[in-house]
């Protein structure tokens, strides 16, 4: 099996970045150069984005090496000069870095991260920042958008064996507990990442029993109090049922069922029933768990219907973010030498110069951004701050739960409108006069 570690991740690259690079460093053109990474435009239904995957971005820039092998493959290819290769065999990235901290609410246009370093360093991260931000933005901002619609019900991360890949699986665990998931599934990420696990049992184990009733009382026998009996696999009515019968045996044992769940079926409907079941015997402790083919939008229709359930676990539509699986993302140059750069292409014109974002407050609340020039004399709280400095990381990396309590805490800020599941208002942004000056 063929993954990517610490010793190949330097080629982690398109190939054009590494030609640039070598075409760079043959003409002598390697001053500092300003690079920004920015969403041109965000996806529909989107009235915002959770910058994440930053500190990764970081942790990698810092420990970039080409080893032996990979300057072998390189020289092999006979698609690069001599002193190139000696260049990438003694590499050590050597700029600065200013990004948004993770769990930021950012906008169209806004830069993430700003990257000042010598031209040949700066080309070299394009790949990687573009593939590490890009895709965790886009699993956080899915499961922001999840949890709001659950309105403060607990949502679950189900969703590693729909994820596109392994490495996928894993970042999008972390991204999605960053966006307001309570826990997820996927047992190496909560290792790596200290992240809540939780799971229930699959249909199969139900089946592996010559009965529903069998299954659920070997599930109480081996999880003991607090477990989840799975009751759909059959017929959901029949088996909530089942489940009270078993509960009462639990009961007698000292123990108490924790809940059950539904996994097909009109989830309205279904729950419903299933809460009168319990509640008629006594059961108003067992919890009901949702899933099934669940997004933001089913989420937020079962809300609306008032639907007795105290959780959902959420998976396919959240780890691949299928309405919106990917980002407009872009990592354009912005700078070069002091003097400011602009890409002039139809639709895809850029801001040019070093810039920062300035975020107004009224009240608690955000009112609007203004991306103005790095100095610039705009109130307003900067989003970018220098996490770089001469090839180090200098900003104090948070916790996982810091991060995922100011993703909360941003979201919140975010007016109303703008944070609506579907035909979310835009946020204001808008650009400085110094900025307009260079445009």
């Amino acid at each position: 099996m063929r993954f990517v570690n610490k010793e190949n991740v330097s080629l982690l690259v398109d190939l054009y970045e590494l030609t640039m690079a070598d075409a760079y460093f043959r003409e002598g053109k390697n001053g500092i150069a300003v690079f920004d990474l920015f969403a041109r435009s965000l996806p529909k239904n989107r009235g915002f984005l959770v910058a994440c995957g930053i500190y990764d971005a970081l942790s990698y820039i810092e420990g970039l090496r080409f080893g032996k092998e990979e300057i072998a493959y390189l020289r092999e290819s006979g698609k690069f000069s001599n002193g190139f290769l000696g260049y990438l065999e003694n590499f050590r990235f050597s700029g600065e870095v200013s990004a948004v901290p993770e769990g930021t609410c950012v906008f169209e246009k806004e830069p993430l991260i700003r990257i000042s370093a010598p031209l040949v360093q700066a080309q070299i991260l394009e790949s990687f920042l573009l593939n590490c931000v890009s895709f965790q933005t886009m699993i956080a901002t899915k499961a922001a958008r999840v949890c709001m619609a659950a309105k403060e019900k607990p949502v679950c991360d189900f969703g590693l064996r729909r994820a596109q890949g392994m490495d996928a699986g894993l970042k999008a665990s972390r991204a999605s507990y960053i966006g307001g998931c309570a826990g997820t599934s996927n047992v190496l990420a909560g290792k790596e990442y200290r992240i809540p696990i939780m799971g229930t049992v699959a249909h199969s184990f139900i089946l592996a029993y010559e009965s529903e009733m069998d299954a659920f009382r070997a599930i109480a026998r081996n999880y003991g109090s607090g477990c989840v009996f799975l009751i759909d696999t059959y017929d959901t009515i029949r088996g909530a049922v089942n489940a009270v019968k078993v509960a009462r045996e639990m009961e007698k044992e000292g123990k108490k069922l924790g809940a059950v769940r539904i996994d097909s079926g009109n989830l309205a409907k279904l729950s419903r029933k299933v809460r009168g079941i319990f509640d008629e015997e006594g059961l108003k402790y067992v919890k009901i768990i949702a899933s099934g083919g669940l997004d933001e939008y089913e989420v937020e229709k079962l809300a609306w219907a008032i639907a007795p359930i105290d959780s959902f676990g959420v998976g396919t539509a959240m780890d691949v973010s299928a309405d919106a699986p990917c980002l407009d993302m872009n990592y354009k140059l912005c700078e070069y030498e002091g003097k400011g750069r602009r890409k002039m292409s139809a639709g895809k014109t850029t801001l040019p110069g070093k810039k920062q974002i300035f975020r107004l407050e009224e009240g608690g609340a955000y009112v609007r951004d203004v991306i103005g020039m790095e100095g610039e004399g705009i109130g307003g709280r900067k989003l970018l701050v220098q996490m770089m400095r001469e090839g180090r990381i200098t900003w104090k990396i948070p916790g996982i739960e810091e991060i995922r309590k100011m993703c909360k805490e941003e979201i919140g800020k975010l007016p109303v409108e703008v944070r609506k599941i579907k035909n979310p208002s835009k946020y204001p942004v808008d650009l400085s006069e110094g900025l307009l000056a260079q445009v």
